[in-house]
């Protein structure tokens, strides 16, 4: 069975977004990257919302360099009720999704294949944490408070208990947390 991997870059407060909608604070060096790109190997699907994907797929069809490279080369699947087209540049491998959410994440789990990752998304994480389909959680902390923003777990319904599986420290500040639901 496929696993789902939620991968966000999240300020000291848990925010994914600051109130402008900015993404400015995120720190990004050459050992993120890397950090980023060994996940992104691991995987042969991401899973997108429609706002995540709208602003996706405005740059990454366009950008130079391996994860751009691996990014486009990956099957996507965007989660909408309102799309019925999901262009990717010259990539014909992003697929509108709708229907019950459940079920059609269900159908993707069952599917012969690698684990799936979900960038941003942040009603899609919520949704995958609610149902308890989340096989794995991947944070990037960056060394920022926000104050005022978009929180990545609001509405969650129930308590979640997490184990930490892994944690690793970057000369940015940044610590990766990977936790997986006990």
């Amino acid at each position: 069975m496929r696993r789902i991997i939620v991968s966000e870059m999240l300020s000291v407060d848990g925010l994914i977004e600051a109130e402008s909608g900015k993404l400015d604070w995120f720190v990004q060096d050459e050992e993120l990257n890397a950090n980023a790109m060994e996940l992104l190997e691991s995987v042969d699907a991401i899973i997108y919302g429609r706002t995540t994907y709208e602003m996706m797929a405005g740059f990454w069809p366009y950008a130079p360099g391996d994860f751009a490279a691996r990014t486009n080369a990956l099957q996507k699947y965007v989660f909408s009720n309102d799309l019925k087209a999901t262009p990717w540049g010259e990539w014909n491998n992003a697929r509108p999704i709708s229907g019950d959410f459940a079920e059609e994440i269900a159908k993707l789990k069952q599917q012969q294949g690698e684990d799936m990752v979900v960038y941003g998304s942040g009603s899609i994480v919520r949704q995958l944490t609610n149902l308890g389909l989340v096989d794995e959680y991947r944070f990037i902390i960056n060394p920022v408070v926000l104050g005022k923003g978009k929180p990545l777990f609001a509405n969650i319904h129930d308590l979640i208990t997490l184990k930490l599986v892994q944690a690793k420290t970057f000369p940015s500040g940044c610590v990766a947390l990977t936790y997986r639901p006990s």
